[in-house]
């Protein structure tokens, strides 16, 4: 018996309906691809060393920028707080925007992670939540749980 290998790379694309200048509907768009690409992580049991956004524009162009992360993970905050760098790095203004890929690379077995020792309660919080909406998406399906955010109709 060959073990599996896992691919090194995985990644979430969301389209927009019509080309947007909204930043809201922008990060929240952001948002919902971070807590899926999350969720893909941690049910293959990887994490991501890095992660690269490309947006893509009306007329066809686009524009990708990659970061590492401090430290391997599959946490939705950790993956969030570096998206959210690399959309403010893209400095939009006054950008169309019709789609957006986030892409985690150089992914690792996540029992190759180093598990360390925290004091921030509320980060245990946050990653218990995070053990229980996993068991509720595999109960129930993706869409069963996700943050309010990502459900808002921004006009």
């Amino acid at each position: 018996v060959a073990p599996r290998t896992l691919p090194a790379t995985a990644s979430v694309h969301r389209a927009f309906p019509r080309h947007t200048l909204d930043g809201a509907a922008v990060r929240a768009a952001l948002l919902d691809a971070v807590v899926t690409l999350a969720h893909q992580l941690r049910r293959r049991g990887q994490a991501a060393r890095g992660l690269t956004l490309t947006l893509r524009f009306a007329g066809g162009t686009t524009w990708d920028k990659t970061r590492r992360l401090a430290e391997a993970s599959a946490h939705d905050d950790d993956l969030r707080t570096t998206a959210y760098r690399l959309i403010d790095a893209a400095g939009l203004q006054r950008g169309r925007i019709t789609g957006i890929t986030l892409k985690a690379e150089d992914l690792i077995a996540a029992e190759r992670v180093a598990e360390q020792i925290s004091l921030d309660h509320a980060r245990e919080a946050r990653l218990a939540a995070e053990e229980v909406s996993d068991r509720i998406r595999a109960k129930f399906g993706h869409d069963a749980i996700r943050p309010a955010t990502t459900l808002l109709r921004v006009s």
